[in-house]
Formats: structure tokens, sequence, C-alpha cells
């Protein structure tokens, strides 16, 4: 039980890491003669470096997806925190209820996040996905799996 829980325990680590990187890099689209990368944030150009100018920054679609992307680092963190706190101090035999709770609701703020991100701009003709955009979709899994074990495990 203690391998099982320290194992989840690194995932969740290893996810909100990813989480972080995948919000903060700009590489969620690169231009295919690799001249170039668009992120949530800034537009970078391997001439001209990275400029704070996205074509699309108005929008609010991507707002939508810089908003989800920051509420999922934020719940993703407190789940953590909630799962150590559950860790010490509750009884033996009960759920980590709180924990998965809000670590689905993480999950949850990827999945609209990512999903208004591909279905906006990932259909691009002349670049094709970073590896940020790789990264959300499987801290989407990661998330989702972490969620679920903690709704199941009881504490031995």
């Amino acid at each position: 039980m203690l391998v099982l829980l320290a194992s989840i325990f690194v995932v969740h680590i290893a996810t909100v890491i990813m989480l972080f990187v995948s919000t903060i890099a700009n590489v969620w689209m690169v231009l295919n003669n690799g001249t170039g990368s668009v992120g949530l944030w800034k537009n970078c150009t391997s001439t001209a470096g990275c400029s704070d100018s996205l074509s699309y920054s108005g929008e609010d679609a991507l707002k939508a997806v810089q908003a989800f992307m920051i509420l999922s680092i934020i719940f993703s963190v407190i789940s953590l925190v909630v799962f150590v706190f559950q860790l010490f101090t509750m009884e033996k035999g009960n759920r980590f209820f709180l924990s998965g709770a809000t670590m689905l609701l993480c999950w949850l703020c990827i999945l609209v996040g990512a999903s208004i991100y591909t279905h906006h701009y990932a259909d691009g003709p002349q670049s094709h996905q970073g590896y940020s955009f790789i990264l959300t979709w499987i801290c989407f899994c990661f998330s989702f799996i972490i969620g679920i074990l903690y709704l199941v495990l009881r504490k031995k």
C-alpha cells in the first residue's frame, strides 16, 4: 500500500510539473518548416525571438484556454496539498474523496481548455502540434487516472 501511495504521489507531482511546463512554454503549435512556434502567451520565431503579440490574442477562445489551464494547475496543486494533509490526518479506512474530487476538477479543466484549443487553433495547414500541446493531453490522462485512484483507495 505504501508503494502504491508513493507512486501515485510521484505521478501527481510529475503531472503538476508537466502542467506548469505545458502552460508556460510557447510550443503549442510549431510551423512545419521549423522557423517558429505559437503558445498560449507568445509567438516565437527563430529569427526575431518571442513577441507578446499573438495574431489571435484578443479572441475569447484563447482567453478561455488560458483560464482553464491556469485553473487546472491550481486544482492540481490543491489536490496534492489535500492529499498530503489527508494522508497524515485522516482516520484509517477512509477514502481520499476530497483529493479525488479536486483532481477530477483539474481533469475537467484540462479537458475543456485543450478541447477549445484543439477546436479553434490546432488545425493549421502550415503547422503541427508542439510538445506543450502533447504534454497537456498526457496530463489529461494522468489526472483522470490519479483522480479515480484517489476515489477508490482507502487509507490503511
